[in-house]
């Protein structure tokens, strides 16, 4: 097994071409199956990266965007917002080679505790209801489901 040992840093623009591999690296199932050239998954895959990353700038101007590492090595990102009573996990998530390993527990175990000690009240996030490692793992940590669309849960979790 891994060790959960990461560090944090603010994600710059030279993380980019990283932060693309790796979002890419969340849809290739999903895209698997598409009967398209690597050109056009590529293009596809670069358009949505950028969306995703204006939609999240513009909905969250205050989020903090950081590179999970490991030994010096990005190997994941996290974005989260701390800048109101209601903290939003708006992303986190790893390359493949280090899921499973307990670095997402870790890391949620750390901001849980971190909202604890700002008295803070809630933490929020959005999970894929395709993605159930993720939601298993929240639950694990104490996160309920608030609500639910056809595609997503939304889950709190709240220090008592």
């Amino acid at each position: 097994m891994l060790s959960t040992a990461c560090s944090l840093r603010a994600a710059t623009l030279d993380d980019v071409p990283f932060l693309r591999s790796l979002y890419a690296s969340f849809r290739a199932a999903e895209l698997a199956p598409i009967p398209w050239s690597l050109h056009e998954k590529q293009a596809f895959l670069n358009q949505q990266f950028d969306l995703q990353h204006r939609y999240y700038v513009a909905t969250f101007p205050k989020a903090d965007f950081v590179m999970i590492e490991k030994d010096g090595v990005a190997i994941g990102r996290l974005y989260i917002d701390l800048s109101t009573d209601l903290w939003h996990i708006i992303d986190i998530g790893l390359l493949p080679e280090y899921r499973g390993h307990g670095i997402g527990h870790s890391l949620l175990a750390a901001i849980k505790a971190a909202a604890v000690t700002a008295t803070n009240s809630s933490i929020a996030l959005h999970v894929d209801k395709a993605n159930v490692r993720a939601y298993t793992l929240y639950l694990s940590l104490g996160f309920i489901v608030i609500d639910a669309t056809d595609t997503h849960m939304y889950m709190r979790w709240f220090a008592h």
